[in-house]
């Protein structure tokens, strides 16, 4: 009987400099960067794929990074307006992580945005670059998404499997229990904080097998609330974020309506002096 696991290479700490020279990202918000402010740029955002660049620009002196994700974008909306034109760029690494804004739609089905997902990687992966896939994160930790945690996991399944056919790279935020953490998140409770951030760019670096010196970082405890107080954060989430966020479904409007990508073009990337 044959092993099963025969053809996979062991793990090995990569002790050379990486081989990319050129990183192409895709998506939405989360790659955008969207609760991740970059204090340099107006109105602007780092996010994890900026803070992956920034290590990976170390190593190679002719580096470039484009990132042509937009918040509140369906994976329909990714696959017609992002996957050619990251196609044109001639990255030979490209991150794509897609369908979360439609896995939390009611009546969506994940098999069906995983088909769209698959199409995407398909065309990614026939120009020979490395693709990076990513998990969706498990919600049980928090009460608003935990009902959608049996949808992201049967989406999550057709991940790794589209990452199989394909010999794509898997970042798997399902397993990344750090950050299932309401202080790793915005108070939008939707998107990463600069600390959701740091994380999610620690865990893709980790799966890349490139070596980094980016340290954990440790949340502040949480502040103790009586039941009042909470019920009135509660209820104040609600107002700002939630009802907002119905109303734009409502209306067929998204956030990244008249948002335009924020690197559209590679290009060299600022090194902060020191991680925040």
């Amino acid at each position: 009987m044959v092993d099963q696991d025969s053809s996979r290479t062991p793990f090995v700490p990569n002790e050379g400099p990486h081989p990319w020279r050129r990183f192409v990202a895709v998506g939405d918000s989360f790659t955008e960067g969207i609760g991740d402010p970059d204090p340099a740029e107006p109105d602007g955002h780092r996010g994890w794929a900026d803070r992956v660049a920034e290590v990976l620009s170390r190593d190679v002196e002719d580096f470039a990074y484009a990132n042509l994700a937009v918040r509140g974008k369906l994976i329909g909306q990714i696959v017609a307006d992002q996957i050619e034109p990251a196609v044109a760029l001639n990255p030979d690494l490209i991150s794509i992580c897609a369908g979360g804004n439609d896995v939390i739609r009611p009546g969506t089905d994940p098999d069906e945005i995983a088909q769209q997902l698959e199409g995407a990687v398909a065309r990614l992966s026939s120009t020979g670059a490395a693709v990076i896939l990513f998990t969706g994160i498990d919600t049980a930790f928090t009460p608003v998404f935990r009902p959608f945690r049996g949808k992201v996991a049967i989406y999550n399944e057709n991940v790794r499997a589209i990452a199989e056919r394909y010999d794509c790279i898997v970042a798997d935020q399902w397993a990344l229990k750090v950050v299932q953490d309401p202080r790793f998140f915005d108070d939008d409770r939707l998107h990463f904080n600069p600390l959701g951030h740091h994380e999610i760019a620690r865990m893709v670096l980790r799966a890349l097998n490139v070596p980094n010196d980016l340290q954990p970082m440790q949340p502040g405890p949480l502040p103790a609330r009586t039941w009042r107080e909470a019920r009135a954060d509660d209820i104040g989430w609600a107002r700002e974020h939630l009802v907002p966020w119905v109303l734009r479904r409502l209306r067929h409007q998204s956030s990244g309506d008249h948002i335009v990508a924020k690197r559209p073009e590679p290009a060299p990337v600022r090194r902060p002096d020191s991680e925040d």
